[in-house]
């Protein structure tokens, strides 16, 4: 039977789905670690990714190299991948987590302001967009950057080690500060704030179609892969343009995600631009828009007060469950690391209301509110932008499998939620477009009607239902983070 390969690069590691093509049905996974960073320098080799990659896909293939038909590559967005001439990094690949570049985010949104931000791409740069890198290379590292000849994304360097060809999608491409989601196309005027004597067209990839093949493996990749050459690759897209798709997200559907980092996102049907800084006015992977809110601080706040408090996994849920909502008007602001909205690099976490009778279970249950009311927030925010967000209300990530954040999630949203029944929506939205994409190739109908033929086949976007307690003052609890945040 066809099988297809979806591919999360993600900060901390590579995940690879083996999906059969018709069913989605799992067929083979694997999984190798990237080398750890600690923010504000967060900095990984792409040939780690590369190594971890092959290993991965070895795993996940193991006795059906000879099914697989198709690649795609869902990858960390925003990253920067400065390439020489010998296709080799001229410096390490700067992730989407690295706020080093701060000051050159606020010196180029002081250029032409924030409106003309927004309206160009969508988005107001934060030091977490690829022009903010690229800038902080030239003004930090000449001599690396005068050796630049392509920049990159993390995904597209991945799809280049495939392919051979420097090529993206218009979902990656919207992360980088320097391509509109609206006229769809490369903004180079903007990056010649960076750099008005660089001919930029020819250090950037092509953007191609949602469901456009990018070509075929290499000898080289089909010898280290164990993989046939006619192998075709899929155009990739970000980690979260990924999981929309893995998700089977329709507009007005919204998505929580709680990770090291936390996301909120919705498909649209019309792109935005948001003058406040606080949504992203992303593209999607199926010719859509995918506004977004992120934030720096979720699961590694809980993490932290959990080590804080000496406990397991499991003993913190429990405290948390056990102590009523609202947390005795104890509130954390969780700003730990820095904070992308709204947008503080330098800021560090503030408890407010502490008193001499303060609890574990105030202090975890008030770790775990913190984290949700700043994802509220860029819920609030999307609406604000006039986003759709009527529909599902679907919760992923590692901190979807917490009942701690299940419960407060429901609770201070005030709204049904649903918990895919899938752990893994990044690799399963790269292993789906591989589908469309192979499927479009072999003269199966338009990309739009594939998708919607396995979207239903594959049986995406189910889960469990969690419902809120109506009788939680979610309003006050919320108000009272307002106040302690300022």
């Amino acid at each position: 039977m066809p099988v297809v390969l979806g591919i999360d690069s993600s900060t901390q590691s590579v995940k690879v789905e083996a999906r059969d093509v018709e069913s989605g049905k799992l067929v083979g996974s694997g999984r190798a670690a990237h080398p750890p960073t600690t923010p504000p320098r967060s900095e990984q080799d792409p040939e780690t990714w590369w190594s971890a990659l092959v290993a991965a896909v070895l795993e996940a293939c193991s006795g059906r190299s000879a099914e697989v038909v198709a690649i795609s590559v869902a990858g960390q967005q925003h990253g920067m991948v400065a390439l020489g001439v010998d296709g080799r990094a001229v410096y390490p690949g700067k992730l989407w987590n690295d706020t080093e570049s701060s000051g050159e985010a606020a010196a180029l949104v002081s250029r032409i302001g924030v409106d003309a931000w927004a309206t160009a791409t969508g988005s107001v740069p934060v030091a977490a967009f690829t022009v903010t890198k690229v800038a902080w290379l030239k003004a930090h590292h000449p001599e690396a950057y005068a050796r630049m000849t392509h920049v990159v994304l993390p995904h597209d360097e991945m799809t280049r080690r495939l392919t051979g060809r420097f090529a993206t999608d218009r979902g990656d491409a919207s992360g980088t500060g320097y391509w509109s989601p609206a006229s769809g196309s490369w903004r180079t005027d903007l990056l010649a704030l960076v750099d008005s004597e660089r001919d930029w067209i020819s250090a950037l990839p092509v953007v191609v179609g949602p469901f456009e093949m990018v070509g075929a493996l290499t000898n080289g990749a089909a010898s280290e892969l164990h993989l046939g050459e006619s192998v075709i690759v899929g155009p990739g897209t970000g980690d979260n343009m990924g999981a929309a798709l893995g998700l089977g997200l329709e507009p007005g559907d919204v998505v929580i995600s709680l990770g090291t980092s936390g996301t909120v996102y919705a498909v649209s049907d019309t792109p935005t631009a948001d003058v406040s800084g606080c949504v992203a006015g992303f593209a999607d992977a199926s010719g859509r828009f995918l506004p977004l809110v992120c934030t720096l601080n979720a699961m590694k706040v809980t993490d932290a007060i959990a080590r804080l408090l000496g406990v397991d996994h499991a003993a913190f849920e429990a405290l948390v469950l056990d102590t009523s909502a609202g947390s005795h008007g104890l509130v954390l602001i969780p700003y730990f690391d820095g904070e992308r909205t709204p947008n503080r690099p330098d800021a560090t976490g503030v408890l407010h209301g502490i008193r001499s009778d303060v609890s574990r279970g105030q202090f975890a249950r008030a770790a775990v509110e913190g984290v949700v009311c700043g994802l509220l927030d860029g819920l609030d925010a999307l609406q604000a932008a006039g986003v759709r967000t009527d529909g599902r209300l679907l919760l992923i990530g590692g901190g979807a499998r917490s009942a701690a954040f299940q419960r407060v999630v429901a609770d201070l949203a005030q709204r049904t939620v649903t918990v895919p029944s899938a752990d893994e929506h990044v690799a399963v939205g790269a292993a789906l477009q591989a589908a469309v994409v192979w499927s479009v190739a072999q003269g199966s109908g338009t990309g739009d009607e594939v998708l919607a033929r396995l979207r239903r086949a594959w049986g995406l976007g189910g889960g469990t239902l969690i419902e809120p307690n109506r009788s939680v003052d979610a309003v006050s609890i919320r108000a009272a983070y307002a106040r302690s945040r300022g």
